[in-house]
């Protein structure tokens, strides 16, 4: 079972205007140290993989700017991006492949993705920070609702994972332009929904979600240049970079 850590409960709300320390160093001073932010991206996407990420920031270096993935625009993420591997101590990312989704749901894939995050990170995490989700690991952790708009270390995570996915997406674009995946990343667009009525899905969709279980037709091939499941035996891959 995952261990909590006082003095937060699980889910606990923690209202923040941004992101900061206080969660890490209030680990810290319990003895936990080092401590990991742990947060997925591409839950709610109709294609392609949910990816996680795990990062331990550095105390001594630290990385402004650090928000919610979602509050910042491409560029400022990709630059924070940049910034938190020259200088975390650790940053750890994962993958759950769309067909391993569609077998064992999106929560529990997301949970699968993250927990391998974690179980990449070297040196390893005493404690954990995660976004919302409880985690199977036998690491101290508190799961913070809205975490990534709270504690650095997760925002941290959540712009490196985003950063990651968009960057398959617009790999992905290249191979099935019908979707129009570099812009949409993979979410439900309306351009994209049109596609599917018109296309199908291709192999990387995510057949149990609703818009794309309703299309009947089948998409195009996938081209052999892209791997297209994550060529592990459970559809969890850690990723390297």
């Amino acid at each position: 079972m995952p261990r909590t850590v006082a003095p937060l409960a699980p889910k606990e709300r923690v209202p923040r205007n941004r992101p900061d320390t206080r969660i890490e160093q209030g680990l810290r001073a319990q003895g936990y140290s080092p401590v990991a932010g742990v947060d997925e991206v591409g839950r709610g996407c109709l294609f392609g993989p949910v990816v996680a990420a795990a990062v331990i920031l550095d105390p001594r270096h630290p990385v402004r700017g650090l928000n919610d993935s979602k509050r910042l625009d491409a560029e400022s993420r990709r630059v924070l991006s940049g910034r938190i591997r020259e200088r975390a101590i650790a940053v750890s990312l994962a993958a759950v492949d769309n067909a391993q989704i569609d077998r064992v749901n999106i929560y529990q894939a997301s949970r699968l993705a993250m927990r391998a995050a974690v179980l990449g990170l070297d040196p390893a995490a005493a404690a954990l920070v995660v976004d919302a989700l409880s985690l199977d690991v036998a690491i101290p952790q508190k799961s913070i609702v809205k975490g990534d708009a709270t504690s650095s270390s997760v925002a941290a995570a959540s712009i490196v994972a985003k950063v990651e996915r968009d960057r398959w997406m617009e790999e992905w674009d290249l191979v099935f332009p019908e979707y129009g995946l570099a812009s949409n990343k993979g979410y439900g667009s309306p351009h994209h929904l049109a596609a599917l009525e018109k296309h199908g899905p291709t192999p990387l969709h995510r057949m149990t979600f609703k818009p794309v279980a309703e299309c009947a037709c089948f998409g195009p091939e996938p081209d052999s240049r892209l791997p297209l499941p994550l060529g592990e035996p459970d559809g969890v891959a850690a990723l390297s970079f």
